[in-house]
């Protein structure tokens, strides 16, 4: 059906469209419940003059909407998911810096997963989906910042409240969080960081910390 919406659409408009592809992946939104990301537009390539792009629709998303909505409109949902992303490209085409500052977190979020040296605060140079929290990528990341760690915090995720308890390290902490409900596409991330301090400016990049917790959903 997503392949036959992609023939209506003129060639103009699919200029530097590498593909249009359904992916199986369900993707909630971190913190709104019934809400779920329907499609994506991802960066491939950029340069002075070009940007190619892979539009992406998430049947897994779809299936849930179906699934709490009866009489869901499948193919108005797909077309109009379609039409959203293809707009986010021709903008990308419009203003490449933004799509710099993307390319660049995404290549910080690699080096993270691969405990490589990486920008602390590269997260929010991604996605914006409200304030304090971020998306790179499949990646979602929870901003907290704090003189110190607590020994515990709430995190609220696809409308529910969960408590995880926060292992003692050194600021910036990248505490990964298991147990979420749905799980997220990606990791869900909640990174402690400290306010930004005049003496930083002349100690340099802090490395960050990084560990694991299972978050339990509160009543």
């Amino acid at each position: 059906m997503v392949q036959r919406m992609a023939d209506e659409i003129p060639e103009g408009y699919m200029d530097g469209i590498a593909a249009i592809d359904v992916s199986r992946k369900t993707v909630p939104h971190p913190t709104q419940d019934h809400v779920y990301t329907l499609g994506e537009c991802v960066p491939l390539e950029t340069g002075a003059e070009y940007v190619t792009s892979r539009v992406v629709l998430y049947h897994g998303s779809f299936q849930a909407l179906a699934e709490e909505r009866p009489g869901f409109d499948w193919r108005g949902e797909a077309w109009e998911t379609l039409l959203h992303e293809l707009r986010h490209h021709l903008e990308w085409k419009a203003g490449a810096p933004d799509l710099e500052r993307y390319d660049w977190a995404a290549e910080q979020n690699f080096a993270r997963e691969a405990r490589e040296s990486f920008d602390p605060l590269f997260y929010r140079s991604g996605e914006v989906v409200e304030e304090g929290v971020y998306r790179v990528d499949d990646d979602v990341f929870l901003e907290r910042t704090v003189r110190a760690l607590p020994r515990a915090a709430e995190v609220l995720w696809h409308g529910h409240r969960y408590r995880v308890r926060v292992p003692q390290a050194s600021l910036p902490l990248y505490l990964v969080l298991d147990g979420l409900r749905p799980a997220p596409a990606g990791e869900a991330i909640v990174v402690f960081r400290r306010k930004p301090r005049l003496w930083d400016l002349f100690k340099g990049r802090q490395p960050a910390s990084d560990a694991r917790a299972t978050a339990e959903e509160l009543e």
